[in-house]
């Protein structure tokens, strides 16, 4: 019989507990503090996000039902959904960030050999924001709309595993394109986003970095015709062109040339239009890297569906932040278990049967794996023999 550790154990193994003190040590959040340690805080959080929990009383209750457990788990300070809550409202945020990050960092080199569908050796990123409804009377500081408070999650998402790469969450009224003012261009990489961030300015810097875009032209877009490329139009291509932009403005924020593709999607019968400063791949490829952001919206989806990032249990800002770090935290850590373990099993269904085994005892590869084994040898030692 399996008498080792917990699942829920052998989970947080994997997490570089090294890493996790210096970023505690580097916003002092164990000053001053006896029982209940980020650490503690960290799992609890942790728990929640892999077995759905749904409140602190939630929280509270599941794991006091596991009293005998708690101490195997890691978990050293007593478990009160107050202490929690007090711990979510005051310690730094920051903390969790900078853990979630360090834990993004790990997992890119383990998904750097990743497809993407797409014949390229570049980095490739798209970015996109998603908006997460709040109550307005409850969450005062999160402006969004008159009768509507939101924050917003702006996602640099590198497409090789799907793995967030940049995060910054911000009030509801933040326009998407301003994050661009936040990224340090990556030389060589591809940036691909749709129509709203659309600013010739910020795309400049951009291409001044020497990174690459893919994005949308809009409907009133001024532009003058330089040279036209061959194309193929039985693949839906229907023109491949090196233009200048004539207006005003568009033409003073973006003094080069840029490209423009336009392609015939013709499952959904519309014609899409893109701009990018590649003039090296093929058309084809552009409009095959654009339909690779659906990749974010997925991401997005898959985030709220399955973490626990729409219902919060604190309603100040810190407490919100560190819930949403902690569920990035959480995603990651799935995604590296995945990778070092080589399963085949998607993150979906591996979050299922963890929610279902947090407190077994059970080698997690056989958990996740589905892999059964006898509990017991054939033939043991110590077996008296009754008939021979």
């Amino acid at each position: 019989m399996y008498t080792g550790s917990l699942v829920f154990t052998q989970v947080m193994e994997h997490l570089p507990m090294h890493t996790f003190r210096r970023c505690v040590q580097r916003y002092r959040g164990n000053h001053k503090i006896k029982t209940f340690s980020c650490l503690d805080q960290f799992r609890c959080m942790a728990f929640a996000q892999l077995t759905y929990r749904e409140s602190l009383r939630d929280i509270e209750a599941c794991l006091r039902a596991q009293q005998n457990k708690l101490y195997h788990m890691g978990i050293r300070g007593g478990i009160s959904r107050n202490t929690l809550a007090n711990a979510n409202k005051v310690r730094d945020w920051r903390i969790y960030a900078d853990f979630a990050q360090s834990l993004i960092q790990v997992a890119r080199k383990l998904y750097v050999d990743e497809d993407i569908g797409v014949e390229l050796d570049n980095t490739v990123y798209a970015l996109d924001a998603t908006t997460i409804d709040l109550c307005l009377s409850v969450f005062p500081w999160a402006n969004f709309r008159t009768s509507k408070a939101a924050v917003k999650l702006h996602t640099l998402l590198d497409l090789r595993g799907s793995i967030p790469t940049f995060i910054h969450i911000s009030d509801g009224k933040m326009h998407d394109v301003n994050v661009l003012d936040l990224l340090i261009p990556e030389a060589g990489a591809f940036y691909i986003m749709d129509r709203g961030y659309l600013d010739f300015g910020r795309l400049y810097d951009l291409h001044q970095g020497s990174a690459f875009f893919v994005t949308r032209a809009k409907s009133n877009l001024q532009c003058r015709r330089i040279y036209s490329h061959p194309i193929d139009k039985e693949t839906g291509l229907k023109c491949d062109q090196t233009v200048r932009l004539t207006g005003f403005y568009a033409a003073k924020d973006y003094p080069e040339k840029l490209r423009r593709v336009k392609y015939y999607d013709a499952e959904t019968d519309k014609s899409l239009i893109f701009l990018t400063n590649n003039f090296s791949l093929p058309a084809m490829t552009i409009a095959d890297l654009y339909r690779c952001r659906w990749q974010v919206e997925l991401f997005f989806k898959w985030i709220k569906q399955h973490l626990r990032i729409k219902s919060f249990f604190g309603t100040s800002e810190n407490a919100v932040k560190t819930q949403i770090w902690i569920a990035v935290a959480v995603y990651v850590q799935v995604a590296i278990i995945k990778k070092r373990l080589n399963l085949q099993t998607s993150l979906y269904t591996i979050l299922q049967i963890l929610s279902v085994t947090i407190f077994e005892n059970m080698p997690l590869n056989q958990v996740l794996s589905g892999n059964e084994t006898s509990d017991f040898e054939d033939d043991l030692p110590n077996q008296l023999i009754l008939f021979d």
